[in-house]
């Protein structure tokens, strides 16, 4: 049985809901150990804020590096038959050449960091003409106020918007935008 994909609890945790989130798309809820759920929020909001409270600056790309490798180790012993690959850099990027596409393509999930009003984790579902499925875990049914990204209520186990693609790979930091190269981070993650 799928699950609904779920909003983040705090300000924080865009990073770990959308692992978690990931790990709901890609399997039924029967198949997914609980070891691996203590560990995606175990390993993440691992940074501080500039007072020095842990967590307040969400999670960190290492983090997120640290835990594509080891989700791939759970996938090498058999515990949960998953694959994960970690890009950054100009690795990322939405297109017809991309490795982000193409594994929505073939059935697999995404957490992307991007802008919003700051840095953000989201999961990316799937794909359709130059436009992507999207979980956005920050709850807001206003989209920005922008009208070509569509807010969807009736997809709960798959996306919450329809975002196009022009959105992605801006360098400026606008809603949606990877930003600067030295600073995007994809996790693709296959069942």
């Amino acid at each position: 049985m799928k699950n609904p994909l779920h909003y983040q609890i705090s300000e924080y945790d865009c990073g770990p809901t959308s692992m978690q989130n990931a790990i709901s798309f890609l399997f039924e809820r029967e198949e997914i150990p609980p070891e691996v759920l203590r560990n995606i929020m175990l390993y993440c909001l691992d940074c501080y804020s500039s007072e020095g409270v842990p967590g307040k600056s969400g999670t960190s790309c290492a983090a997120m590096m640290f835990l594509s490798n080891w989700l791939n180790s759970m996938g090498d012993l058999g515990i949960l038959p998953v694959k994960s690959r970690y890009l950054s850099g100009k690795e990322v990027y939405l297109g017809n050449e991309s490795y982000v596409n193409d594994a929505l393509r073939r059935g697999g999930a995404v957490v992307l960091r991007l802008f919003s009003d700051e840095w953000h984790y989201v999961l990316l579902t799937g794909e359709e003409g130059e436009h992507v499925y999207m979980f956005d875990p920050y709850y807001d049914q206003e989209g920005y106020g922008l009208d070509d990204i569509q807010i969807v209520e009736n997809c709960p186990t798959r996306y919450n918007r329809i975002v196009p693609w022009k959105y992605f790979n801006k360098i400026a930091l606008n809603v949606y935008s990877l930003g600067p190269y030295q600073g995007r981070e994809a996790i693709i993650l296959f069942n």
